[in-house]
Protein backbone atom coordinates (compact mmCIF):
# COMPACT_ATOMS: atom_id res chain seq x y z
CA UNK A 1 0.00 0.00 0.00
CA UNK A 2 1.57 3.35 -0.65
CA UNK A 3 -0.70 6.13 0.97
CA UNK A 4 2.48 8.14 -0.19
CA UNK A 5 1.35 8.55 -3.69
CA UNK A 6 -2.28 9.33 -3.01
CA UNK A 7 -0.77 11.80 -0.23
CA UNK A 8 1.45 13.81 -2.48
CA UNK A 9 -0.54 13.53 -5.89
CA UNK A 10 -3.96 14.26 -4.36
CA UNK A 11 -5.02 17.20 -6.63
CA UNK A 12 -4.06 15.06 -9.72
CA UNK A 13 -5.61 12.17 -9.03
CA UNK A 14 -8.55 13.44 -7.55
CA UNK A 15 -9.06 15.52 -11.05
CA UNK A 16 -8.29 12.38 -12.97
CA UNK A 17 -10.96 10.41 -11.14
CA UNK A 18 -13.68 13.26 -12.02
CA UNK A 19 -12.90 12.95 -15.09
CA UNK A 20 -13.51 9.14 -14.79
CA UNK A 21 -16.45 9.52 -13.08
CA UNK A 22 -18.01 11.96 -15.87
CA UNK A 23 -17.64 8.67 -18.17
CA UNK A 24 -19.16 6.12 -15.68
CA UNK A 25 -22.30 8.95 -14.98
CA UNK A 26 -22.50 8.98 -19.11
CA UNK A 27 -22.84 5.39 -18.83
CA UNK A 28 -24.97 4.99 -15.78
CA UNK A 29 -27.76 6.80 -17.33
CA UNK A 30 -28.47 4.34 -19.70
CA UNK A 31 -28.86 1.75 -16.85
CA UNK A 32 -31.55 4.16 -14.74
CA UNK A 33 -33.62 5.54 -17.67
CA UNK A 34 -34.09 1.69 -18.80
CA UNK A 35 -35.16 0.65 -15.37
CA UNK A 36 -37.26 3.88 -14.48
CA UNK A 37 -39.28 2.43 -17.43
CA UNK A 38 -38.93 -1.02 -17.02
CA UNK A 39 -37.86 -2.11 -14.32
CA UNK A 40 -34.94 -3.80 -15.60
CA UNK A 41 -31.65 -3.83 -16.18
CA UNK A 42 -30.03 -3.67 -19.90
CA UNK A 43 -27.23 -6.26 -19.47
CA UNK A 44 -26.58 -5.79 -23.07
CA UNK A 45 -25.51 -1.37 -22.67
CA UNK A 46 -22.18 -2.20 -21.95
CA UNK A 47 -22.10 -3.65 -25.40
CA UNK A 48 -23.79 -0.05 -26.72
CA UNK A 49 -20.72 1.41 -25.37
CA UNK A 50 -18.43 -0.89 -26.76
CA UNK A 51 -20.04 -0.19 -30.38
CA UNK A 52 -19.76 3.20 -29.22
CA UNK A 53 -15.62 3.29 -29.12
CA UNK A 54 -15.49 1.39 -32.31
CA UNK A 55 -17.73 3.47 -33.89
CA UNK A 56 -15.71 6.69 -33.21
CA UNK A 57 -12.47 4.77 -34.42
CA UNK A 58 -13.79 3.52 -37.56
CA UNK A 59 -14.66 7.35 -38.16
CA UNK A 60 -11.55 9.30 -37.32
CA UNK A 61 -9.65 5.95 -39.03
CA UNK A 62 -11.81 5.52 -42.40
CA UNK A 63 -13.97 8.53 -43.03
CA UNK A 64 -11.82 11.57 -41.21
CA UNK A 65 -8.40 9.66 -42.53
CA UNK A 66 -6.62 10.11 -39.15
CA UNK A 67 -3.64 7.52 -39.07
CA UNK A 68 -2.02 6.43 -35.80
CA UNK A 69 1.28 7.14 -37.10
CA UNK A 70 -0.02 10.95 -37.92
CA UNK A 71 0.92 14.14 -36.01
CA UNK A 72 -1.94 15.58 -34.08
CA UNK A 73 -4.75 17.69 -36.02
CA UNK A 74 -4.89 21.44 -35.29
CA UNK A 75 -7.42 23.98 -35.46
CA UNK A 76 -10.49 23.81 -36.95
CA UNK A 77 -9.81 19.93 -39.08
CA UNK A 78 -9.39 18.91 -35.09
CA UNK A 79 -12.52 20.31 -34.44
CA UNK A 80 -14.45 18.84 -36.95
CA UNK A 81 -12.94 15.53 -36.60
CA UNK A 82 -13.48 15.75 -33.22
CA UNK A 83 -17.54 16.87 -32.99
CA UNK A 84 -17.90 13.96 -36.23
CA UNK A 85 -16.47 11.24 -34.63
CA UNK A 86 -18.51 12.66 -31.26
CA UNK A 87 -22.05 12.60 -32.76
CA UNK A 88 -21.40 9.01 -34.90
CA UNK A 89 -20.21 7.36 -31.81
CA UNK A 90 -23.50 8.38 -30.05
CA UNK A 91 -25.79 7.92 -33.13
CA UNK A 92 -24.19 4.37 -33.54
CA UNK A 93 -25.22 3.31 -29.85
CA UNK A 94 -28.23 4.85 -29.67
CA UNK A 95 -29.33 2.96 -32.54
CA UNK A 96 -27.62 -0.13 -31.31
CA UNK A 97 -29.70 0.36 -28.18
CA UNK A 98 -33.24 0.88 -29.76
CA UNK A 99 -32.22 -2.62 -32.26
CA UNK A 100 -31.57 -4.12 -28.56
CA UNK A 101 -34.98 -2.86 -26.94
CA UNK A 102 -36.55 -4.16 -30.40
CA UNK A 103 -34.61 -7.64 -30.40
CA UNK A 104 -34.41 -8.59 -27.13
CA UNK A 105 -37.08 -6.63 -25.05
CA UNK A 106 -40.38 -5.87 -27.19
CA UNK A 107 -41.39 -9.17 -28.87
CA UNK A 108 -40.61 -10.32 -25.53
CA UNK A 109 -42.91 -7.88 -24.04
CA UNK A 110 -46.17 -8.05 -26.28
CA UNK A 111 -46.02 -11.89 -25.52
CA UNK A 112 -46.38 -11.14 -21.87
CA UNK A 113 -42.87 -13.14 -21.01
CA UNK A 114 -41.62 -12.73 -17.90
CA UNK A 115 -38.89 -10.42 -16.39
CA UNK A 116 -36.52 -13.35 -16.61
CA UNK A 117 -36.81 -14.43 -19.86
CA UNK A 118 -36.21 -10.72 -21.28
CA UNK A 119 -33.65 -10.88 -18.63
CA UNK A 120 -32.13 -13.73 -20.31
CA UNK A 121 -32.32 -12.48 -23.58
CA UNK A 122 -30.36 -9.24 -23.04
CA UNK A 123 -27.65 -11.24 -21.41
CA UNK A 124 -28.00 -13.09 -24.75
CA UNK A 125 -27.60 -10.32 -27.04
CA UNK A 126 -24.97 -8.77 -24.96
CA UNK A 127 -23.10 -12.44 -25.53
CA UNK A 128 -23.33 -12.37 -29.27
CA UNK A 129 -22.39 -8.59 -29.72
CA UNK A 130 -19.00 -9.32 -27.78
CA UNK A 131 -18.02 -12.60 -29.34
CA UNK A 132 -18.90 -10.65 -32.17
CA UNK A 133 -16.72 -8.00 -31.41
CA UNK A 134 -13.60 -10.25 -30.86
CA UNK A 135 -13.97 -12.58 -33.70
CA UNK A 136 -14.03 -9.30 -36.38
CA UNK A 137 -10.97 -7.81 -34.13
CA UNK A 138 -9.23 -11.18 -33.72
CA UNK A 139 -9.19 -10.76 -30.07
CA UNK A 140 -7.26 -7.96 -30.24
CA UNK A 141 -6.98 -4.53 -29.16
CA UNK A 142 -7.36 -1.41 -31.04
CA UNK A 143 -5.39 2.01 -30.73
CA UNK A 144 -7.26 5.12 -31.57
CA UNK A 145 -5.41 8.04 -33.41
CA UNK A 146 -4.41 10.87 -31.53
CA UNK A 147 -6.84 13.74 -33.04
CA UNK A 148 -5.87 16.54 -30.83
CA UNK A 149 -2.25 17.45 -29.19
CA UNK A 150 -2.69 16.87 -25.21
CA UNK A 151 -1.49 19.56 -23.58
CA UNK A 152 -0.86 20.59 -19.87
CA UNK A 153 -3.34 23.65 -19.33
CA UNK A 154 -2.66 24.53 -16.09
CA UNK A 155 -1.30 22.98 -13.27
CA UNK A 156 -3.16 23.46 -9.32
CA UNK A 157 -1.53 22.48 -5.90
CA UNK A 158 0.90 20.19 -8.40
CA UNK A 159 -1.69 19.05 -10.34
CA UNK A 160 -0.89 19.36 -14.06
CA UNK A 161 -4.55 19.97 -15.72
CA UNK A 162 -4.71 18.28 -19.37
CA UNK A 163 -6.77 20.04 -21.89
CA UNK A 164 -8.78 16.56 -23.03
CA UNK A 165 -9.96 15.88 -19.42
CA UNK A 166 -11.10 19.07 -18.84
CA UNK A 167 -13.00 18.73 -22.58
CA UNK A 168 -14.60 15.56 -21.42
CA UNK A 169 -15.47 16.94 -18.07
CA UNK A 170 -17.14 20.08 -19.33
CA UNK A 171 -18.84 18.08 -22.54
CA UNK A 172 -20.48 15.66 -20.12
CA UNK A 173 -21.18 17.99 -17.43
CA UNK A 174 -23.38 19.99 -20.69
CA UNK A 175 -25.28 16.44 -22.06
CA UNK A 176 -26.02 15.56 -18.49
CA UNK A 177 -27.68 18.59 -17.82
CA UNK A 178 -29.56 18.37 -21.84
CA UNK A 179 -30.98 14.95 -20.61
CA UNK A 180 -32.22 16.58 -17.61
CA UNK A 181 -34.16 19.43 -19.52
CA UNK A 182 -35.36 16.70 -21.86
CA UNK A 183 -36.88 14.74 -19.13
CA UNK A 184 -38.40 17.45 -16.81
CA UNK A 185 -39.45 19.66 -19.85
CA UNK A 186 -40.08 18.25 -23.17
CA UNK A 187 -43.39 15.92 -24.13
CA UNK A 188 -41.78 12.81 -24.87
CA UNK A 189 -39.97 13.55 -21.01
CA UNK A 190 -42.99 13.76 -19.17
CA UNK A 191 -43.96 10.68 -21.04
CA UNK A 192 -40.98 8.85 -19.89
CA UNK A 193 -41.61 9.58 -16.62
CA UNK A 194 -45.32 8.80 -16.33
CA UNK A 195 -44.54 5.36 -17.39
CA UNK A 196 -41.61 4.85 -14.89
CA UNK A 197 -44.68 5.68 -12.74
CA UNK A 198 -47.76 3.87 -13.63
CA UNK A 199 -47.71 2.22 -17.06
CA UNK A 200 -51.32 1.08 -17.11
CA UNK A 201 -52.45 4.49 -16.40
CA UNK A 202 -50.29 6.09 -19.07
CA UNK A 203 -51.74 4.09 -21.61
CA UNK A 204 -54.99 4.72 -20.44
CA UNK A 205 -54.21 8.49 -20.81
CA UNK A 206 -52.80 7.94 -24.08
CA UNK A 207 -49.23 7.46 -24.06
CA UNK A 208 -47.74 5.71 -26.63
CA UNK A 209 -45.87 3.00 -24.47
CA UNK A 210 -43.67 1.52 -27.52
CA UNK A 211 -42.28 5.10 -28.47
CA UNK A 212 -41.33 6.14 -24.85
CA UNK A 213 -39.77 3.04 -24.68
CA UNK A 214 -37.82 4.05 -28.06
CA UNK A 215 -36.79 6.69 -26.94
CA UNK A 216 -35.59 5.70 -23.88
CA UNK A 217 -33.13 3.31 -25.37
CA UNK A 218 -32.25 5.99 -27.98
CA UNK A 219 -31.27 8.54 -25.29
CA UNK A 220 -29.78 6.07 -23.06
CA UNK A 221 -27.70 5.22 -25.78
CA UNK A 222 -27.01 8.46 -26.79
CA UNK A 223 -25.28 8.94 -23.54
CA UNK A 224 -23.40 5.68 -24.07
CA UNK A 225 -22.01 6.90 -27.11
CA UNK A 226 -20.74 10.40 -25.98
CA UNK A 227 -19.13 8.13 -23.28
CA UNK A 228 -17.78 5.92 -25.41
CA UNK A 229 -15.77 8.68 -27.34
CA UNK A 230 -15.00 10.91 -24.35
CA UNK A 231 -12.97 7.61 -23.50
CA UNK A 232 -11.31 6.53 -26.06
CA UNK A 233 -10.66 10.18 -26.81
CA UNK A 234 -8.65 10.01 -23.12
CA UNK A 235 -7.11 6.13 -23.28
CA UNK A 236 -7.25 5.96 -26.68
CA UNK A 237 -7.65 2.43 -27.38
CA UNK A 238 -10.37 0.09 -27.01
CA UNK A 239 -11.25 -3.82 -27.36
CA UNK A 240 -14.48 -6.34 -27.96
CA UNK A 241 -14.30 -6.58 -23.97
CA UNK A 242 -13.82 -2.72 -22.74
CA UNK A 243 -17.55 -2.39 -22.33
CA UNK A 244 -17.85 -5.31 -19.66
CA UNK A 245 -15.36 -3.39 -17.37
CA UNK A 246 -16.76 -0.04 -17.74
CA UNK A 247 -20.48 -1.44 -17.81
CA UNK A 248 -20.22 -3.54 -14.27
CA UNK A 249 -18.29 0.11 -12.94
CA UNK A 250 -21.39 2.08 -14.44
CA UNK A 251 -23.71 -0.22 -12.94
CA UNK A 252 -22.17 -0.14 -9.98
CA UNK A 253 -22.28 3.87 -10.43
CA UNK A 254 -26.14 3.81 -10.93
CA UNK A 255 -26.73 1.33 -7.63
CA UNK A 256 -24.50 3.22 -5.85
CA UNK A 257 -26.40 6.39 -6.26
CA UNK A 258 -29.65 4.96 -6.08
CA UNK A 259 -30.66 3.31 -9.52
CA UNK A 260 -33.81 4.73 -11.22
CA UNK A 261 -32.69 8.11 -10.07
CA UNK A 262 -30.90 10.17 -12.23
CA UNK A 263 -29.32 12.78 -9.82
CA UNK A 264 -28.24 9.68 -8.02
CA UNK A 265 -26.65 8.29 -11.27
CA UNK A 266 -24.79 11.62 -11.64
CA UNK A 267 -23.45 11.29 -8.09
CA UNK A 268 -22.63 7.83 -8.34
CA UNK A 269 -20.57 7.95 -11.43
CA UNK A 270 -18.18 10.75 -9.50
CA UNK A 271 -18.16 8.81 -6.56
CA UNK A 272 -16.87 5.75 -7.88
CA UNK A 273 -14.48 7.84 -10.32
CA UNK A 274 -13.19 9.16 -7.32
CA UNK A 275 -13.16 6.01 -5.19
CA UNK A 276 -11.32 3.96 -7.94
CA UNK A 277 -8.56 6.40 -8.72
CA UNK A 278 -7.71 7.53 -5.06
CA UNK A 279 -7.77 3.63 -3.87
CA UNK A 280 -5.59 2.59 -7.49
CA UNK A 281 -3.08 4.88 -6.52
CA UNK A 282 -3.15 2.81 -2.84
CA UNK A 283 -3.68 -0.65 -3.87
CA UNK A 284 -2.08 -0.18 -7.45
CA UNK A 285 -4.43 -0.72 -10.68
CA UNK A 286 -4.48 -4.02 -10.92
CA UNK A 287 -7.10 -4.01 -7.75
CA UNK A 288 -9.50 -1.20 -9.95
CA UNK A 289 -12.08 -3.60 -10.77
CA UNK A 290 -11.96 -5.82 -8.08
CA UNK A 291 -12.54 -2.41 -5.81
CA UNK A 292 -15.20 -1.13 -7.74
CA UNK A 293 -16.90 -4.98 -6.83
CA UNK A 294 -16.07 -4.44 -3.55
CA UNK A 295 -18.33 -1.53 -3.33
CA UNK A 296 -21.09 -2.63 -5.57
CA UNK A 297 -21.12 -5.06 -2.96
CA UNK A 298 -20.97 -3.19 -0.02
CA UNK A 299 -23.81 -1.20 -0.82
CA UNK A 300 -26.05 -3.61 -1.55
CA UNK A 301 -25.55 -4.85 2.01
CA UNK A 302 -25.69 -1.92 3.98
CA UNK A 303 -27.32 0.74 1.46
CA UNK A 304 -29.23 -1.64 -1.15
CA UNK A 305 -31.25 1.61 -1.77
CA UNK A 306 -28.39 3.32 -2.81
CA UNK A 307 -27.17 7.41 -1.45
CA UNK A 308 -29.85 8.77 -2.20
CA UNK A 309 -32.09 6.56 -0.80
CA UNK A 310 -34.37 5.72 -3.78
CA UNK A 311 -36.23 2.11 -3.41
CA UNK A 312 -35.05 -0.73 -5.82
CA UNK A 313 -38.69 -1.76 -6.42
CA UNK A 314 -40.09 1.87 -6.34
CA UNK A 315 -37.35 4.27 -8.06
CA UNK A 316 -38.40 6.89 -10.15
CA UNK A 317 -37.05 8.43 -13.24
Amino acid sequence: MDFALLRDAFWGLTFDGIALGAIYALISLGYTLVYGVLRLINFAHSEVFMIGTFAALVTASGLMGVKVEDDPRTGGSMILTLIICLVVAMLASAITAVLVEIVAYRRLRQRGATKLATLISAIGVSISLVEFFRIITDSLPREFPRIMEKTFLFSYAGADIRNDKVIVIIAAGLMMFALERFITKSRLGKGIRAVSMDESTSTLMGVNINRVITVTFFAGGLMAGAAAFFYILVYENTSFKVGFFLGISAFTAAVLGGIGNLKGALFGGFALGLMETWTSAVFGTAWKAVISFIILVLVLLIKPTGLFGESIQQARV
